[in-house]
């Protein structure tokens, strides 16, 4: 229970996929349990907090601070967010470039060229 779960942090780190079963998993509810000490950290996908409630709760200080590095409608980002630099950090979807993460994407890239001019199944297909 996510609720549930606000309440007993003070700092919520957001890593999960995106798509309609996450689609506003952090609601207002939850922003609203984390509360005014409470920071919020999305580095999953925008789809999965609730933008407009966000805003809103850093608004009238019912959360206390946020941490983006995604957003619901990328690479715009909420304009009111702007406004807020005292309790929020924003960053361009940047959140995985870790030395040993872009290693990896790359590397990934590797054996799927190589898998398809060996004829073999490749790794991560796209339909």
């Amino acid at each position: 229970d996510l609720v549930e779960m606000a309440r007993d942090v003070e700092i919520m780190v957001v890593i999960t996929p995106g798509g309609a079963a996450t689609n506003n998993l952090v609601n207002e509810a939850v922003l609203e349990a984390l509360g005014p000490q409470g920071l919020l950290v999305n580095v999953a996908r925008g789809s999965v907090v609730d933008m407009d409630a966000l805003i809103a709760c850093l608004k009238d200080g019912r959360l206390g601070a946020a941490g983006l590095d995604v957003y619901p409608d990328e690479p715009n980002v909420p304009e009111e967010l702007f406004g807020m630099m005292e309790n929020v950090v924003l960053t361009p979807h940047i959140a995985s470039a870790t030395h040993d993460t872009r290693m990896a994407m790359g590397m990934l890239v590797y054996e799927n060229i190589k898998a398809h001019f060996e004829g073999a199944e490749l790794l991560t297909p796209v339909n």
